[in-house]
């Protein structure tokens, strides 16, 4: 009896494999571009300029005027969550020369402890 050409089944073997390896690749790509359109998406959610602002605007008040009242804090609370939508409180401990400013905005919770 003649011997069986098993060729072809090497040739369907190594198809198989490579295709895997193919599909194994895309699924990796296709993983990294996700992470990255994520950081990506954080990093332009987080509201820098507003918070930097906001310090900016407490810390000229409060080098000129160190027993700022409580109203213009209330004033600016009320401000940021009608304009923004964010939470602020801020909260100025005089005799330790330091304030605390606590920003919320639903997505992103940033505190900041200052000291003259």
């Amino acid at each position: 009896m003649e011997g069986l050409n098993e060729d072809g089944q090497w040739i369907i073997l190594m198809g198989l494999i490579a295709s895997m390896i193919i599909f194994f690749f895309a699924l990796l790509v296709n993983q990294s571009i996700i992470v990255g359109k994520t950081t990506a998406e954080s990093v332009l959610d987080f509201p820098k300029s507003d918070i930097q602002d906001l310090r900016r605007e407490i810390m000229r008040i409060w080098e000129c005027n160190p027993d700022v009242q409580d109203d213009f804090f209330i004033s600016i609370e009320s401000l940021a969550l009608e304009r923004k939508g964010a939470l602020i409180h801020v909260h100025i401990d005089t005799p330790n020369n330091m304030f605390n400013l606590h920003f919320n905005n639903g997505v992103t919770e940033y505190n900041e402890n200052y000291y003259r």
